[in-house]
């Protein structure tokens, strides 16, 4: 393990996401994140995958795997228009949609397009859900 004095002098423009094969797998105390990155693994394999809870952002109990953002970067989707690949995420995903997950936000690149353009593109703000019940606080109000 390096020294933390050498760590810190590592531009910060030079730190980009793992690609899927040098990122490990999220902790088993989140089954649904744990889920959505091995279906996607399995059914398109990816050259690149960002799977992210983003269910903090938005007004759940903490610790909740309702809403997700996926990038994914597969050969699968050469040739298909944005609606087929996000088809083919959500039909991987079929069993979370069904359950826990209320909102997924898909981004699906080719390799190519990964290459041009490799950022993830930022989730709006929460606008709905029970972000108004003022039996629910937000997490930010939370202790």
């Amino acid at each position: 393990m390096l020294p933390l004095f050498r760590l810190a002098r590592v531009p910060l423009t030079s730190l980009r996401p793992l690609p899927l094969r040098a990122c490990s797998h999220a902790p088993m105390d989140r089954p649904v994140e744990s889920s959505i990155r091995a279906k996607l693994s399995r059914t398109l394999a990816p050259t690149h995958l960002e799977v992210r809870n983003e269910s903090h952002l938005h007004a759940v109990p903490a610790g909740s795997e309702s809403h997700f953002r996926v990038l994914v970067v597969s050969p699968s989707f050469e040739g298909l228009p944005l609606v087929q690949r996000h088809r083919l995420v959500n039909e991987a995903l079929r069993e979370e949609l069904a359950g826990s997950v209320h909102a997924l936000s898909i981004q699906a690149k080719t390799p190519q397009q990964w290459s041009s353009d490799p950022s993830l593109a930022k989730s709006p703000p929460c606008m709905g859900g029970s972000k108004h019940d003022p039996g629910m606080k937000l997490r930010s109000d939370r202790k």
